[in-house]
């Protein structure tokens, strides 16, 4: 029915609205992703980060070789890190639990700053029983959370650095991740030598 797009533009572009209908940037989007017939063709599985390497060294490395393989610098990487203004983790999918900010359906820069201004601690009790999860972090009320890779970003000094300017300026923060964002969605796609018009769904 709608030959102008396909499945895996409509799932890229569902991402691209999720952020701006929570209240982020408009993200440059263009048409050009193509559909397989099976799976084969799609990378392995375990090429994302990982929330914990064991250590902070090993867990900082792990962040910069796969957005470096990518194509990405530390502003970049930190940028993209910030989405986790959005959403929480769950118990029963990753072992981890809770959401990163009070405001989880908000897309914003938050993030950055309860990564600077909370004092963040090893969770050690949940719902008053001690905690059996993996490592994670949490804040003073024991109602958020951060995982080992967002404490790299305020333990590495080149992610502190930008970590500190977003937590400050949400503007930047924006602008950055729009980009940012836009280039990971572009990853290996064949657009048309002549570039198609940049298009608006909804």
């Amino acid at each position: 029915k709608h030959p102008g797009i396909s499945y895996a533009d409509l799932y890229t572009l569902s991402g691209v609205v999720a952020v701006e209908e929570a209240g982020g940037p408009e993200i440059p989007f263009q048409l050009g992703r193509t559909d397989m017939d099976s799976g084969e063709s799609s990378p392995p599985d375990g090429r994302l980060p990982d929330a914990d390497k064991g250590s902070l060294s090993s867990t900082t490395q792990h962040v910069r070789d796969v957005f470096y393989r990518m194509g990405f610098n530390d502003r970049e990487i930190v940028a993209l890190l910030g989405a986790h203004a959005l959403g929480r983790c769950h118990t029963d999918r990753s072992g981890y639990w809770g959401p990163w900010t009070f405001a989880e359906n908000t897309f914003s820069n938050e993030y950055f700053r309860l990564l600077v201004e909370e004092r963040w601690s090893p969770k050690m009790t949940h719902n008053g029983k001690p905690w059996t999860g993996p490592d994670q972090f949490e804040d003073s009320t024991g109602k958020l959370m951060m995982l080992p890779s967002d404490m790299i970003l305020v333990q590495d000094p080149e992610f502190k650095k930008v970590v500190e300017i977003y937590a400050k300026d949400e503007e930047a923060f924006f602008k950055d991740f729009a980009k940012a964002f836009s280039k990971l969605l572009e990853l290996g796609v064949p657009f048309a030598a002549v570039a198609k018009p940049w298009y608006k769904f909804w």
